[in-house]
């Protein structure tokens, strides 16, 4: 049996809300891999994160969190590269270590640098009653996250992909947050080689189904 294919019966289990960034990570993953898999609602107006159950499986008690038989996993990037090693490879997963490597530093580059400013843009834009939102702090972040924007900008305008010539773990990330940026009513530099990468995202069917739904 192929690689990409479930070896047994049992179903991957994905703890986590749809509308969570970092659960969609996990979804898209899958999608893109064809692999059958259970989401379970937890978080936010679900709850479930404080029960002894879900306690058992991640401590920190956030989402999401892979249940792929015996194998628990918790953070997302490690869950990405898990599921890419195991069900993608070859495609999502680089044999070439030194591909990997590159396409691993672009995840990393995503959660550490263009998070912050993009949370704090998200949550009081989408999240925050308009009454409460901090737009000086969202105007700072929209500043920062543009200049950061350009460096995925620059590398773009040479490959298509920011894992290179093909979609990989490299563009998860970074592609998962993309679509509320292009989305949220705020003005936006005009970068055309990353507007050019969303709209290649916007093509697949498994970035459509798990990423590119109403912002909430």
């Amino acid at each position: 049996m192929p690689e990409t294919e479930r070896r047994d019966n049992r179903m991957i289990r994905v703890w986590g809300r749809d509308n969570s960034n970092n659960v969609k990570k996990v979804l898209w993953c899958l999608e893109e891999a064809g692999v059958p898999y259970e989401r379970i609602d937890a978080g936010g107006a679900f709850g479930k994160l404080d029960t002894p159950e879900f306690g058992r499986l991640n401590p920190n008690r956030k989402i999401p969190v892979l249940e792929d038989g015996g194998t628990v996993l918790w953070e997302s990037n490690s869950i990405v590269r898990y599921l890419a090693a195991r069900y993608a490879s070859g495609s999502l997963h680089d044999g070439d270590p030194a591909k990997r490597a590159q396409a691993d530093q672009w995840m990393d580059w995503a959660s550490i640098n263009f998070v912050p400013p993009f949370t704090t843009i998200f949550w009081n834009l989408i999240r925050t009653a308009p009454e409460k939102r901090d737009m000086v702090a969202v105007a700072a972040a929209i500043e920062t996250a543009s200049q950061l924007l350009t460096i995925a900008d620059a590398t773009l305008a040479d490959r298509p992909f920011l894992s290179g010539e093909a979609l990989g773990i490299g563009d998860i990330p970074l592609g998962t947050l993309i679509h509320a940026w292009f989305n949220l009513p705020i003005e936006r530099p005009d970068l055309v080689h990353l507007r050019s990468w969303y709209d290649r995202l916007l093509e697949r069917p498994a970035y459509a189904k798990s990423v590119a739904i109403p912002l909430s």
